[in-house]
C-alpha cells in the first residue's frame, strides 16, 4: 500500500507540472497541449493556425519582412493546409517561392513557383512569376561557369536553364518572354556543340515569333549553326554553302544591323574553307596524275575565290601542271 501511495504521489507530481508547464516555459516555445471548446480537441500552439486566411497571411509575412526564411514558410504552409481554397492561397505560395530566393536556393525557388501556376492559374502574380522564372533561367546560364552560390546549387539539382526557359514559354507561349526564352535554348546547344539542335531552335522563334526582336538575332544564328556543323573543308561543302548564302540573305535584308558586318566575315571564312575543299580535290587528281582534272579544280579556286588566301597556290599549281601536260 505504501508503494501505491508513493507512486500516486509521482504522478500527481507530474501531472502538476505538466499542466502548469505553460507558467514555466516562454510562451513562444508553445511547449504543451492546450484544450480547445471549439474543436473538443487537444491543440499545440506550435501547429494551430489564425482564425483566418488573411490574419495567418498577415502572421506568415511578419516572419518574411523580418528575414526569419525559414519560420515564414511554416507559417504560409499552414495556410495553404488550412485554407487551401482562399484567396490568399495563391499568395502564401508565392511567397514560400520568394522566401526560397532570398535564401539562394533557386531550385526551391523555380518549383514553388511552378506551383503557383499549377494550382492557381488565375493568380494575379502570374505575369510576374513568369518574370522571376525567366530571371532564375538567366542567372544559372550566366553563372554556370563559375563557382559561386548559384551555379554551386544547381549542379546537385533536377533542373536545368533549358527546362526552366522551357517552363516559360509553356507559362506564357505568347508573352514577351517566350521569343528570347527559345533563343537562349537555341544558344545552349550552339554553344555546347549541338548544332542541328540549336538550328531548329532558332528556326522556332523565327517561325513562331516572326514580329520580334529576336527573329532578326535567330536569322543569323542559324547561320551560324551550319557554319559550326558544316565539315572540315576535305570533305563535302554542301552544308558551307548553305551557311555561305544564309550569311549572304541576312546581310542582304538588315544591311545596317550591328550583325551584317560580323556575317560578312563569316561569309570570308566559309569561302575560303570552299577554297581549300578545292584545293585538297585538285591536289588528290595531281598525286594520281590526272593533271587535266587537277588544273579544272585549281582553276575554279581563282574564278571564284579570288580572295582567298588559296587562290595564289592555286595560280602557282596551275603553272606546275601546264608545264607537265606540254
Amino acid at each position: 500500500m505504501l508503494k501505491f501511495a508513493n507512486m500516486r504521489r509521482v504522478i500527481i507530481l507530474i501531472l502538476f507540472f505538466l499542466l502548469s508547464g505553460t507558467t514555466l516555459v516562454p510562451s513562444r516555445g508553445f511547449a504543451f497541449w492546450v484544450w480547445t471548446p471549439e474543436t473538443n480537441k487537444w491543440v499545440n500552439p506550435k501547429y494551430s493556425v489564425k482564425d483566418t486566411p488573411s490574419e495567418q497571411l498577415e502572421y506568415a509575412l511578419a516572419f518574411y519582412k523580418s528575414q526569419e526564411y525559414k519560420e515564414a514558410i511554416q507559417e504560409l504552409r499552414k495556410l495553404i493546409d488550412h485554407y487551401p481554397r482562399a484567396r490568399e492561397a495563391a499568395d502564401a505560395q508565392y511567397y514560400i517561392g520568394a522566401c526560397w530566393e532570398q535564401m539562394d536556393n533557386p531550385q526551391e525557388a523555380f518549383k514553388s513557383y511552378q506551383e503557383v501556376v499549377d494550382k492557381y492559374p488565375f493568380s494575379e502574380r502570374s505575369a510576374e512569376i513568369v518574370q522571376k522564372q525567366y530571371d532564375i533561367a538567366v542567372k544559372l546560364l550566366e553563372g554556370r561557369d563559375k563557382r559561386g552560390v548559384l551555379a554551386k546549387t544547381f549542379s546537385l539539382t533536377d533542373y536545368t536553364a533549358i527546362d526552366i526557359f522551357k517552363a516559360v514559354i509553356k507559362n506564357a507561349p505568347y508573352g514577351n518572354l517566350a521569343a528570347p526564352s527559345r533563343y537562349k535554348i537555341g544558344l545552349y546547344y550552339l554553344e555546347n556543340g549541338l548544332y542541328q539542335e540549336a538550328r531548329d531552335e532558332f528556326e522556332k522563334v523565327m517561325n513562331d515569333y516572326p514580329e520580334s526582336e529576336w527573329a532578326k538575332a535567330a536569322k543569323y544564328q542559324i547561320a551560324v549553326s551550319d557554319s559550326k556543323r558544316s565539315t572540315d573543308a576535305q570533305y563535302d561543302q554542301k552544308i558551307t554553302q548553305a551557311a555561305v548564302k544564309e550569311f549572304k540573305e541576312f546581310a542582304e535584308h538588315y544591311p545596317d544591323a550591328e550583325l551584317s558586318q560580323q556575317a560578312k566575315e563569316q561569309i570570308q571564312g566559309l569561302r575560303d574553307k570552299e577554297a581549300e575543299s578545292n584545293f585538297h580535290i585538285a591536289q588528290f587528281y595531281e598525286k594520281n596524275k590526272k593533271y587535266e582534272s587537277a588544273k579544272i579544280y585549281y582553276q575554279r579556286i581563282v574564278d571564284e575565290f579570288q580572295n582567298s588566301r588559296w587562290t595564289a597556290q592555286a595560280l602557282n599549281k596551275i603553272r606546275e601542271l601546264s608545264q607537265k601536260v606540254q
